[in-house]
């Protein structure tokens, strides 16, 4: 960042109506711990997703556009973030023909690939060398159910994780209870499939989150509030089932889905967010085994906690409660625990919070 002190940011996307704000930018003060509005920008319908390019200062978000035909589309949006934390649009490109619930982007800036829960579709998008959208090139479609008869009667890619290689792009399937692998052929701009691994019946793969090891990989299940455990061989991209665990307390009674999951930089941690519990349950991991052991539940400190981060450095989590519209911020202990701040931001809707030094 030229001329001026590095701080941090953080990005949140959100349900939105077009006429109304769904891409928020705060800055954050680590020692007061106080999120300050920066800006706010609206134009875009159900921006509910980020990432971001943080040394090309790019924020990519996905929308829903409409088709001739007067059906909902998948649009990938880019937006420039100013050194004073304003966001300008870029341009927008229609990705696939559903709408979208997930964006994500390649360790080389050339690819965005896109998740569609709705339409069962997986799209790959070109990215220009200024980090604008470039062209659509390749949709896969899902095939299959799963063992749920209420919530896998198709598929249901969630997300889409790079390895730590750039090798595989893999595709949390709700749906398909599966892990699908694909490579990108980059002379052809194809996804091209690799492999499926298979998580145990009515799991309902959502979200995943490497190990810094890059030997473990997380899987966050939704359906069944799980948190199932692989081991990662990078020589042949496969996945090796070590455990699954539950996020919930072992006396709960009530409906639960699972959302986010995140490892601590250092490996010690993992954390998982439960709605309905309305918690972020932490575990320790066994760096040797890969296993988890719960350390703690504590609450979320709103309703349907749909998204969280650590902060970049690991001392703080922000938990993004959808449908109490707030942002809520906890201390992160030495021993990985969770203490609540009491303090908090009104947001409507929020559903993804990227913390970013910039």
């Amino acid at each position: 960042m030229s001329g001026s002190k590095q701080r941090m940011l953080v990005l949140v996307g959100s349900y939105a109506e077009a006429s109304d704000s769904g891409v928020y930018v705060y800055s954050f003060d680590e020692e007061r711990e106080e999120l300050t509005l920066l800006d706010r920008t609206a134009g875009l319908q159900n921006p509910t997703f980020l990432n971001v390019d943080v040394p090309r200062r790019r924020v990519y978000s996905i929308a829903e556009g409409v088709s001739a035909e007067g059906g909902k589309t998948g649009v990938a949006v880019a937006l420039e973030l100013s050194e004073e934390g304003k966001l300008q649009e870029l341009n927008r490109v229609t990705g696939v023909d559903t709408p979208l619930c997930h964006i994500q982007r390649d360790a080389s800036d050339r690819y965005l690939v896109l998740s569609s829960y709705h339409g069962a579709k997986v799209g790959l998008m070109s990215l220009t060398e200024d980090g604008r959208i470039g062209e659509p090139l390749d949709a896969k479609r899902h095939e299959g159910q799963g063992a749920n008869p209420s919530r896998q009667k198709q598929p249901h890619p969630h997300s889409a994780t790079f390895t730590p290689d750039n090798r595989y792009v893999l595709i949390a399937d709700l749906g398909i209870d599966r892990i699908r692998a694909y490579s990108v052929n980059t002379e052809r701009g194809e996804l091209v499939f690799e492999r499926d691994t298979a998580l145990h019946p009515g799991a309902g793969p959502r979200h995943m989150a490497f190990h810094p090891s890059g030997e473990l990989v997380y899987v966050i299940n939704e359906v069944d509030s799980t948190v199932t455990a692989f081991r990662y061989d990078s020589a042949s991209g496969t996945l090796e089932t070590i455990e699954a665990v539950s996020t919930l307390p072992s006396d709960f009674q009530g409906e639960n889905t699972t959302a986010e999951v995140a490892v601590s930089a250092d490996g010690k941690y993992l954390y998982g967010s439960n709605r309905g519990h309305d918690s972020i349950a932490v575990f320790a991991i066994d760096a040797a085994s890969g296993r988890l052991t719960l350390l703690q539940h504590v609450s979320s400190g709103g309703g349907h906690p749909r998204h969280f981060a650590l902060t970049p450095g690991g001392r703080h989590l922000i938990a993004a409660n959808r449908d109490s519209n707030n942002l809520v911020i906890f201390r992160v202990g030495d021993d990985g625990r969770l203490t609540a701040t009491g303090r908090s931001m009104e947001v409507s809707k929020p559903v993804c919070v990227k913390p970013v030094y910039m």
